[in-house]
C-alpha cells in the first residue's frame, strides 16, 4: 500500500512539474513573440488571441503553483509561535493550523465549484471556441487538491506523534 501511494506521490509531483514548466515556457514563447511581432515586425502577425492567453496561463501558473508549494510545505505560513515552542506543542499547533487550512480550501474549492458550473449555463466562451467555466475549472480543482495535502500532512504528523516507535534495542 505505502509503495502505491509513494507512486501516486511521484506521479502527481511529475505531473505538476510538468504543468509547471509547460505553462511557463508557453507564457514566455507567446509573449516575447508579441513583443517581437509588435517591435520588429510592427504588427505583422494578428494576435488578438495573445493577451487573453497570457491572463489564462496566469491563472493556471498561480492555481498549479499553489499546488506545488503547499506539496512541498513552501507556502506563505504565519508560523512565528512554532518557532518559539518546541516539542509535541508544536506538531499539534501544526495539526489544528493544518485542519483548520483544509477546511478552508476545502470551503473554496466548493464554492469556486459551484460557481464554475453556474458558470457552464452561461455560454461564455474564451480564446473563440473554449467555454470559460473549463478554464476556470481549475480554480475549484486546486483548492480541493490542497485542502488534501493539507489533510496528508495532518495524518503524517499524528503517525509521528502516535505511531511505532523506532526500535531502541539495536541501537
Amino acid at each position: 500500500m505505502k509503495t502505491l501511494l509513494d507512486r501516486l506521490e511521484r506521479a502527481g509531483r511529475f505531473a505538476e512539474n510538468t504543468a509547471l514548466v509547460v505553462l511557463i515556457a508557453t507564457m514566455i514563447g507567446v509573449s516575447v513573440f508579441q513583443i517581437i511581432n509588435r517591435q520588429l515586425l510592427g504588427g505583422s502577425f494578428s494576435m488578438s488571441w495573445a493577451d487573453e492567453l497570457v491572463k489564462i496561463i496566469v491563472l493556471w501558473l498561480a492555481m498549479v503553483g499553489s499546488i506545488a508549494a503547499c506539496r512541498d510545505n513552501k507556502h506563505i505560513r504565519i508560523d512565528l509561535i512554532t518557532h518559539i515552542l518546541s516539542g509535541p506543542v508544536v506538531a499539534w499547533i501544526k495539526i489544528v493550523v493544518d485542519i483548520f487550512a483544509a477546511a478552508v480550501c476545502a470551503m473554496i474549492g466548493w464554492q469556486a465549484y459551484r460557481l464554475v458550473r453556474e458558470e457552464a449555463g452561461w455560454g461564455d466562451m474564451v480564446l473563440t471556441d473554449i467555454p470559460l467555466w473549463l478554464v476556470h475549472a481549475i480554480v475549484p480543482v486546486a483548492f480541493m487538491l490542497i485542502s488534501y495535502q493539507f489533510l496528508v500532512r495532518v495524518v503524517k504528523l499524528l503517525h509521528g506523534l502516535f505511531g511505532p516507535e523506532p526500535d531502541k534495542a539495536g541501537s
